[in-house]
């Protein structure tokens, strides 16, 4: 079976970001499969020219558009006006990319953004081949109700193309019950909708990881809070940040917090610490995945942190599943099933969003109570080894698009 993949932002593990279409699509070529995905451009790599290039990374054949942005924590730094511009460049670039590929049986097309599925529904119709389209994100009612998309013409235009996609597709898979439900509630019978959420890469974040180098970097803290990933609007990290200041007044010295990665929040974030004169927190750079593993490895906690906004708590963040196949345990902020997956089974603590002061309260439970959070850590292992282990969900994935392939 030829299947064609776009996702915008394809990342291998020696890149910054989410891996998911790089992980599904290898393990898809191993399963006997072709796989063409169409990704936007990095741009650290030297252009030779034209509109597209194609490389070979594990057995998928790779083209890069040159348009729209590669990397998710960079496109998350630049305004909101100029990532819909990105957006659509990169939809329209691959419009001349889809036509020209060797025929597909099944196109899979994955969002964020939502305008991924233009050419997905263009190559779909062009090469008489379903579309299997993926949502990781709601939109548009995530940006409506973080406030970046307001115009009301956009608003229903956006809300068109999310119903337009929808119907079109053949099967739809959501990777939340949050996001099930939010497309059930746009008009999609429930049957055309599976669940396959964020899974763990059992084999490269794992409790045997020392992290020992990066507790030396971090100077040899007693106890280890870690938030890794994009610091952009939606994740409100400032919540971490005057955490960091209750905890310091406090005089809880034992407790360091530690920021890896990028985002448009960053900067104000670090002015922030600058003016409380907070001596528990680090700010590092972004790391790519297989260096992310050594440093989750080297926390004793690890934060998944959202804006309270209703809509995010339907998100599936690659940061929390990560951290339970590391063996370590994880404080989340959102209600729903992000609180539901983490307190029954007893592997991290819940903060309110919005609340520093019960996310600093939480974190210090889990430094006064080592018995609790070695146990929270077992937990957390457990439960990605039973129900996120990547390669079963890749494999739920693949038995999707075969279905929908089959004549």
């Amino acid at each position: 079976m030829h299947i064609l993949y776009l996702h915008q932002y394809f990342t291998t593990r020696a890149g910054v970001g989410g891996t998911r279409s790089y992980e599904f699509a290898r393990f898809f070529v191993q399963q006997g499969h072709q796989v063409t995905m169409v990704t936007a451009a990095e741009r650290q790599s030297p252009w030779a020219g034209g509109w597209w290039r194609q490389r070979e990374v594990d057995g998928i054949k790779v083209i890069e558009v040159r348009a729209g942005y590669a990397d998710y924590s960079r496109a998350t730094a630049i305004g909101y006006g100029q990532r819909i511009i990105a957006f659509i460049l990169f939809a329209l670039a691959s419009l001349l990319v889809v036509l020209r590929v060797e025929r597909p049986n099944v196109v899979f097309a994955t969002s964020t953004p939502l305008t991924i599925g233009i050419p997905g529904m263009l190559a779909s119709w062009w090469h008489r081949a379903p579309l299997v389209f993926e949502v990781r994100d709601l939109w548009p009612e995530a940006p409506i109700q973080m406030g970046a998309l307001r115009h009301p013409a956009l608003i229903l235009l956006a809300r068109w193309l999310e119903r337009v996609i929808y119907r079109y597709s053949r099967h739809i898979i959501a990777l939340s019950p949050g996001m099930r439900q939010g497309i059930i509630d746009a008009g999609i019978p429930p049957e055309k909708i599976s669940v396959i959420p964020n899974a763990a890469d059992l084999d490269l974040f794992h409790p045997q990881r020392t992290g020992c180098n990066w507790r030396e970097r971090l100077g040899q803290p007693a106890f280890l809070a870690l938030y890794f990933g994009t610091m952009g609007e939606a994740n409100d990290v400032r919540q971490v940040i005057e955490a960091a200041r209750v905890l310091q007044d406090q005089g809880r010295n034992d407790i360091m917090l530690a920021l890896a990665g990028q985002g448009r929040q960053r900067p104000l974030l670090e002015e922030l610490a600058r003016q409380y004169n907070l001596r528990n927190v680090q700010f590092l750079d972004p790391l790519p995945k297989a260096e992310v593993a050594d440093l989750v490895a080297a926390a004793d906690v690890c934060l998944t942190i959202f804006k309270a906004v209703p809509v995010l708590a339907t998100c599936s963040p690659n940061k929390l599943f990560d951290t339970l196949a590391a063996g370590r345990p994880v404080i989340v902020n959102t209600p729903g099933w992000l609180q539901r997956l983490v307190v029954e089974h007893q592997c991290g603590r819940y903060a309110r969003a919005g609340d520093p002061g019960d996310l600093a309260i939480q974190i210090a439970y889990l430094c006064d109570n080592p018995d609790f959070t070695r146990q929270a850590g077992r937990n957390a292992r457990a439960l990605a080894e039973q129900q996120f282990d990547r390669r079963r969900l890749a494999a739920a994935a693949l038995a999707i698009l075969q279905t929908c392939a089959a004549p």
